[in-house]
Parts: C-alpha cells; sequence; structure tokens
C-alpha cells in the first residue's frame, strides 16, 4: 500500500490505537525549555515517577533568557520569574540527570536552532517539545509537534504521547524564486493562500522545485510556520541535502551506524502514488516579497501591494489596532524597531542575507532601536567568524547574545505600546512583542532593508 511521508513516519511509531480511537505514539526525542517544563517536572515529583528514558531529553534555556549581559549568568536575568524558571530547569536537569546547555553553554541557544544543529535532530525520528513552533524540525523529514505542559509531563515519565492520526496535505511550490524572494516569502505566501485554519487536523508535506532546491536553513523557515497555517506539523522528504545537512554533526550516527541510518532514511520520502486528502499548488516564480499588514499571519500583502478594505470586522480590528487606513502603501508605514532573530530566521544563512543587505549602510535614524539575535552560540560564533557581527555593528545595528529575545516578549527585548517592527519572528498577534506592539512579519531582506530605508521597501530594488 502507497504511503505518504506522513504515514510512514506514524506507522513506525505508532504503539496502540485506543478505544477513544487516539493512539499511543513512541517518541524518540524530547526538547525542552525552561517555561513549559517546571509544571510537568513538578507532576513527576508528585507521582514520584522518574523520566523513562533519560537520554531521550535535551534541555536549553530560551524563551527566557536576556540576550544582554549574558557573560553575568544568571545573575544577568533581572526578571525574578524568569530567573526563577531558567533556575528551576537547571536543578530539573541536574536532579534527573538530563543533558542542558545552560545559559553559560557555547551550544545554548533557541531549542529549534539547537536541535537540528547539534544532530539531536536526526531524519525519520519523532521528536516533541513544548512549544508550538516544533514543527520547525519536520525539515528534516521527521515528524515533529509541538505540545502542552501535561504532554511534556507524559512524555517524559512514559516516552510516549496521546495524539489522533492527522491528514495529509500536499503543498508544491515550483518554479523558481526571483532574487531578494526567500523561504520566509514563500511561507507566508502560503498562510496568504490557504488561511490560519487551512491546515487544521493536516500534515503539510512541502515539495515541488522550490522546496528540493531550498536550503536546509530555508526548509525549517516554511516548517517552522505551518503551524500557523493550522497544521500540527510540516515536513519535508529526505534528501542529498538533509543527509548533508545531518552528517558529522556531534549527536549524528557515525561509520557503520550513518551507513544503515541512510539506508532507511532514503525511505523517507512519499510513494509516487500515495493519496493526499488535499493539495495545493503555488507558482514560485510569481512571488515577491511579502508583509503581514494585521494581527493574523494571514493577513500578508505584497511588498508593492496596498493596505486592504475591512470586509469583515476581525479585518477592521485589526486595521485599528494597527492604526492603518485603507489604500496606505506599505512604506507609507512608520517604523520604530527592527528585529533579526527568532526560531523561523536566526540562523547563519538568514543573518549572512541580512549582511550582504545592510554592507556599507547605515540605519536610518529613524529608527529608534535594530537588533540582530543569532539562533544559538553556534550560529554566532559563526557568523563573527565571518565578521557578519561587524558589518551590522558598523551599518549601526545592535549585536546580541542568542535566545527567543524579541519574538514573544518573555524577556527584556519588547515593544513599545503603539511601535511598528519589521520582525523576522513567526507571529503578530496584538500584544505578541510586547503591550500594544504592532508587528508586521517579514524576511531577513525585507528587515533588513526597511532598516536602513527607515521604512518598507522592495529589497530587490535595493539589491540590484
Amino acid at each position: 500500500m502507497s504511503k505518504t511521508l506522513y504515514d510512514k513516519l506514524w506507522d513506525a511509531h505508532a504503539v496502540i490505537q485506543r478505544n477513544d480511537g487516539t493512539h499511543l505514539l513512541y517518541i524518540d526525542r524530547h526538547l525542552i525549555h525552561e517555561v513549559t517544563s517546571p509544571q510537568a517536572f513538578e507532576g513527576l515529583k508528585l507521582a514520584k515517577r522518574k523520566p523513562w528514558r533519560i537520554s531521550a531529553n535535551i534541555a536549553t534555556p530560551d524563551h527566557n533568557v536576556p540576550t544582554t549581559n549574558r557573560e553575568e549568568g544568571l545573575d544577568g536575568i533581572s526578571d525574578e520569574v524568569a530567573k526563577l524558571q531558567v533556575t528551576t530547569l537547571d536543578d530539573n536537569c541536574k536532579e534527573y540527570g538530563i543533558t542542558q546547555f545552560d545559559i553559560l553553554d557555547k551550544r545554548q541557544g533557541i531549542v529549534h536552532v539547537v536541535g537540528p544543529e547539534q544532530g539531536i535532530t536526526l531524519p525519520g525520528m519523532t521528536i516533541v517539545c513544548g512549544d508550538s513552533h516544533t514543527s520547525t524540525h519536520g525539515a528534516l523529514a521527521t515528524l515533529a509537534m509541538g505540545i502542552g505542559t501535561s504532554e511534556v509531563e507524559h512524555v517524559l515519565a512514559t516516552q510516549c504521547l496521546v495524539a489522533s492520526k492527522l491528514k495529509n496535505m500536499k503543498v508544491s511550490i515550483d518554479g523558481d524564486l526571483s532574487n531578494g524572494v526567500s523561504a520566509k516569502d514563500v511561507t507566508l505566501a502560503i498562510i496568504e493562500k490557504i488561511g490560519t485554519a487551512g491546515g487544521t487536523g493536516y500534515a503539510i508535506e512541502y515539495c515541488g522545485e522550490v522546496i528540493k532546491n531550498m536550503s536546509i536553513e530555508g526548509r525549517m523557515t516554511v516548517c517552522n510556520m505551518a503551524i500557523e497555517a493550522g497544521a500540527r506539523a510540516g515536513l519535508v522528504a529526505f534528501d542529498k541535502r538533509t543527509l548533508e545537512y545531518v552528517q558529522n554533526r556531534p549527536y549524528s550516527p557515525r561509520g557503520k551506524d550513518l551507513q544503515h541510518a541512510i539506508s532507511q532514511w532514503n525511505e523517507l520520502k512519499s510513494d509516487e502514488d500515495a493519496i493526499f486528502e488535499e493539495i495545493i499548488h503555488i507558482d514560485g516564480s510569481s512571488l515577491k516579497p511579502k508583509v503581514s499588514w494585521g494581527t493574523s499571519p494571514e493577513m500578508v500583502i505584497d511588498i508593492d501591494g496596498i493596505i486592504p478594505e475591512a470586509s469583515s470586522e476581525s479585518l477592521s480590528h485589526a486595521l485599528k489596532y494597527m492604526d492603518l487606513k485603507p489604500g496606505m502603501k506599505l512604506s507609507d508605514i512608520k517604523l520604530d524597531q527592527v528585529f533579526i532573530g527568532s526560531c523561523t530566521n536566526s540562523r547563519i544563512e538568514d543573518l549572512r542575507i541580512a549582511a550582504q543587505v545592510v554592507k556599507g549602510k547605515k540605519v536610518s535614524d529613524t529608527i529608534k532601536r535594530a537588533i540582530v539575535v543569532p539562533g544559538s552560540g553556534l550560529v554566532s560564533a559563526a557568523a563573527v567568524k565571518e565578521g557578519l557581527d561587524q558589518v551590522f555593528l558598523e551599518a549601526g545595528f545592535e549585536w546580541r547574545a542568542p535566545g527567543c529575545s524579541m519574538c514573544l516578549a518573555m524577556n527584556p527585548d519588547q515593544l513599545g505600546e503603539g511601535e511598528h517592527c519589521a520582525s523576522t519572528s513567526n507571529r503578530n498577534f496584538e500584544g505578541r512583542q510586547g503591550y500594544g506592539g504592532r508587528t508586521h512579519l517579514v524576511s531577513p531582506a525585507t528587515a533588513a532593508a526597511a532598516a536602513i530605508s527607515g521604512h518598507f521597501v522592495d529589497v530587490r530594488e535595493l539589491i540590484k
């Protein structure tokens, strides 16, 4: 029987079907951070249980850590609640013997950046984390899903997850992307087309020439925002690019183990006649740089588009919150801050793209603050080695230490009330980046161009 990639991953990990129709799914890797794990560990203690398989768990703090004064470690965290969560993660990992890349570890970073770069994420795995953007890891032919705190406790205790099987959706992006259009523009275009509920109940497999030619970093960006399209998981089939990325990483198999793994990884693709309940086609050659204007990731327009009329109550509310008027050009929006970072766009490729745009230029005097936050200590080190940090610093950006930073305002990096931000993060909900803050989702190239220009501009014109 022909199977999709999702079906193959599911069938390889399904333990048993329960009477209510749900399944127990075996979990290969459990990624842990400081926000959703304290209650889970406390639940274990109250029930007098221990983690079922210690080696399957890897932890790192990312949401609450400050991106300045990192050399001070825990003493650099001024917010007492944030400090408590980070120290609690330290204590729990030490008590149970769980490997953690702590706040001073050079490998510390955003959990969805750290996992792939360490080889903790490997093709064919099931991966969960108490964070919705766990779908990122599907770029490496895994079944990766975000889970809640009670599920974090369940996975710690049993190494299994109670789950319902999803339907299959294929999103095929064909053609060639034009210069200045990147993975972030692709995923925003997908969400614009199908909406934030379009993927509800589905696992999305991304394919087509654009995906085939896309780097693994780019594929991670696309899969990262599968959740913003309503899907539980996003996936890309295993290919040569996947192998080139995962081999020789610290946690990757070596020698005969690698050869055995490759023989299995080669099967991680949908069969030619596999059935998808929904198929979406997008012409990649027609895509332009995208900018979100509203308070949902589906409220997106092309860089040369205009703010739309309010055809519904939700659109009317979004216009009011964002302080925008129908017919306005994106270039008319006064930007206050620029943020390049997050689990969506903080990898070395993202920083290289942004640095190419800003090199030799200066951040506009109208921009209050422009910050670059690498996704991990290793990304930061690689960028410094290439001199990217100096490119940003000379242009007037702030160069920060790794963390989730301004993506979700659980740390000092926040927007002020009423401020507009060109952000490479993944959500533009009301208050997401700070109370009353107004977020515009963009690619690293578009964010960099906005910082230089002081307003949104078509980066394709800037890089001609």
